[in-house]
């Protein structure tokens, strides 16, 4: 029994740049190179280009007022221009908190509140939220738009600006300032800010390209398909595929006819995906259809693959193999990733080069020894800063410098890595996080219902499904649409119940906490042993 430590050789983290001119160190090398090009218009950049409109925004937003360490908010899907904004912004020592374009009204204004916001960007259709948004944040100065919409400032005015106003003397601490605010639940409750400094996220992105992801500038493409908002599209296909050089091709979302043509279009060498994507590969008739040829590999996280499903997709495309990684907002992301020359079925792989992890159990925190299956718990210079704001949640989830993941495993003889279960409660639906405490409080505030508790339900495609548990108010006649009608117009479109079930009570402890696990439990008894693909959308 011991802490468990990389296999692979430490590597030296730069401590003196920010994270924008870490990633520019060898744009002049890739040169007229195409850095990313829009799946559906062809719209596309060149490492050339990017680095002077990086510039440009840089310089438009200092002469309109932005300041080192403000916060400029980005709620859009993803485009070729999302980079320039975010790496622009981020280059003048502003702060990018990235909003899930799928957020309702209410959702986008508690970000913008919590983080402070001043600026934000988005797309013509979502400018109403925005403007509604508006109303109730203080801070919030101005909406720029991709394209043209009434009231807000065109993101293109921005790249018109010859740049001379880029500050020279910004004076980034890269360990301290804060580059990105993503939002996360955590292990538990409702999303909260994830501090991540610029240190943070350089340090993961030579982790990754010294050892387990490391592309080739000549040959690599990657595809775009999962959101930049989200950790993973940000870091590990945005930033990984820039800093080494890479073409991406965005899709603004997973169309699956789209999501083909593109892979097969521009040669797609390494596809970045989650478990629903792989199900669709392992079974739509359409897939058939597609040339995989030059595909290298898949690469699977955000949440567990199964061997059986990782072994149908390896099947059905006859050629590439399927590595899967670990990793949460608060670690950058990445703290484990199989290796691309030892690929082990079912497992997240080793932990990258400078981490660290133990595995505790969760009753008494002992450490636990090989095949032992506890939390794991990481350490390294990936690890996020702390919860903005939130000095309690921080210390719960970062104790004695180890991050506590929330997730369930082991380690082998070879100090591979296995996920088998979840001590948080979150909810994973197709790789999005569902807090069920933020569900259950909404229901409450149904005049029908009397309790409530939320769950995820397995499910092959989706990963976990939300699922209620209701207790109706005593002569209340209300139906399980109505509930799900009234949690609709309130969430997100990844954040709504899918199934309903109407109880007598919910099982809760003497101190009044639900007993999830009984529900699951009896949920689990139900589901059938059988891989079905179905549009869950």
């Amino acid at each position: 029994m011991s802490i468990i430590k990389s296999p692979a050789p430490s590597v030296d983290i730069p401590d003196n740049v920010s994270l924008t001119e870490y990633l520019l160190r060898d744009f002049e090398t890739y040169g007229d190179k195409v850095a990313v090009v829009d799946g559906i218009t062809e719209r596309s950049y060149t490492f050339a280009q990017l680095k002077v409109l990086f510039r440009r925004c840089g310089s438009a937003l200092t002469r309109l007022g932005f300041k080192q360490h403000d916060v400029f908010a980005i709620y859009s899907p993803n485009l070729p221009e999302f980079p320039i904004v975010f790496f622009g912004v981020i280059g003048i020592g502003g702060t990018v908190t990235t909003v899930s374009p799928w957020y309702t009204t209410d959702e986008l204004t508690r970000q913008l509140q919590q983080s402070g916001a001043s600026y934000i960007i988005t797309v013509p259709m979502l400018v109403d939220k925005v403007k509604q948004a508006m109303d109730k944040c203080e801070k919030l100065k101005d909406i720029y738009v991709f394209g043209e919409a009434d009231g807000c400032t065109p993101f293109s005015s921005l790249l018109r600006d010859d740049g001379s106003a880029f500050p020279a003397d910004v004076q980034v601490n890269p360990r301290e300032d804060v580059a990105v605010l993503p939002y996360s639940s955590g292990t538990t409750g409702l999303p909260k800010g994830v501090m991540l400094t610029h240190y943070n996220l350089i340090a993961n992105l030579e982790q990754m390209r010294s050892d387990a992801l490391k592309l080739d500038a000549a040959s690599d493409v990657l595809i775009g398909a999962l959101p930049f908002f989200h950790i993973y599209g940000m870091v590990v296909i945005l930033a990984v595929g820039l800093v080494q050089g890479v073409k991406i091709v965005c899709l603004p979302k997973f169309d699956p006819g789209l999501f083909l043509k593109c892979i097969q279009d521009h040669k797609v060498t390494r596809v970045h995906c989650v478990p629903p994507m792989a199900l669709f590969l392992s079974q739509h008739p359409m897939v058939d259809t597609c040339d995989f040829s030059h595909v290298k590999e898949l690469i699977c996280g955000a949440a567990p693959l199964g061997k059986g499903l990782s072994d149908a997709v390896m099947a059905r495309l006859k050629h590439p193999t399927i590595r899967q990684g670990f990793g949460m907002t608060e670690a950058s992301p990445v703290t484990n990733l199989v290796r691309e020359d030892h690929v082990v079925p079912g497992s997240i792989g080793p932990l990258l080069p400078n981490t660290e992890c133990k595995v505790v159990d969760i009753e008494s925190g002992k450490l636990l020894g090989e095949g032992e299956d506890g939390e794991l718990c990481v350490r390294g210079p990936q690890v996020m800063k702390g919860y903005l704001n939130n000095p309690e949640a921080t210390a719960n989830t970062i104790r004695d410098g180890w991050l506590h993941t929330g997730d369930i495993g082991h380690y082998d003889n070879e100090h591979n890595f296995y996920i088998v279960d979840r001590l948080k409660e979150l909810i994973k639906y197709k790789c999005y996080q569902v807090p069920p405490a933020e569900l259950e409080a909404l229901l409450l505030t149904h005049p029908g219902l009397q309790d409530a508790a939320v769950v995820g339900v397995p499910d092959q495609e989706a990963g976990e499904l939300p699922k209620a548990y209701l207790v109706r108010k005593p002569g209340a006649d209300v139906s399980a649409e109505q509930v799900m009608d009234y949690i609709t117009g309130r969430v997100a479109p990844y954040k709504k119940l899918r199934l309903v079930e109407f109880t007598d009570r919910i099982p809760k402890s003497a101190s009044g906490k639900i007993l999830r696990r009984f529900l699951k439990d009896k949920e689990a008894k139900k589901q059938e042993n059988s891989i079905q693909y179905s549009s869950n959308e």
